[in-house]
């Protein structure tokens, strides 16, 4: 059995592209949370001047799937499954923290719950996503 070797938060975000394009930010990153980041932008916004909800579930996604992915045993992989967002209200300024957690880490599946914050500590948003743990496939 090998050993997940460690990795950066930046070599972790560098491994999603979208998430680098749309500016996310990884801030820390254990098996145990997962915190990130987006700042508002006006690129990032609908009509009205909000984040648009595709913004924040790209953060949310982005941060649950780094937890997912910590979570993994060594040498297994991971796909989304399933992904829900519930959005409580608009984020108009500031910056928009992710927090993600481990709600199962099972042989088959992990499901992460990933809660988004605004600057005044308001709940914008939670997203529970299921991941598949996919083994390695054999080398040939």
């Amino acid at each position: 059995m090998t050993t997940r070797p460690a990795y950066t938060t930046d070599q972790l975000l560098e491994s999603m592209p979208l998430a680098v394009t749309l500016g996310v930010r990884i801030d820390s990153a254990e098996p145990a949370a997962v915190e990130g980041h987006l700042d508002h932008s006006a690129a990032l916004t609908t009509l009205g001047g909000a984040l648009h909800g595709g913004a924040l579930m790209a953060l949310a996604d982005s941060v649950g799937a780094v937890c997912a992915f910590l979570n993994l045993p060594p040498d297994a992989t991971t796909t989304t499954l399933e992904s829900k967002t519930n959005f409580l209200r608009a984020v108009r300024e500031g910056s928009v923290r992710a927090t993600a957690r481990p709600l199962h880490a099972g042989r088959t599946s992990i499901v992460v719950e990933t809660d988004l914050h605004d600057d005044r500590g308001r709940h914008i948003a939670r997203t529970t996503q299921t991941q598949a743990v996919l083994p390695a496939r054999p080398t040939a």
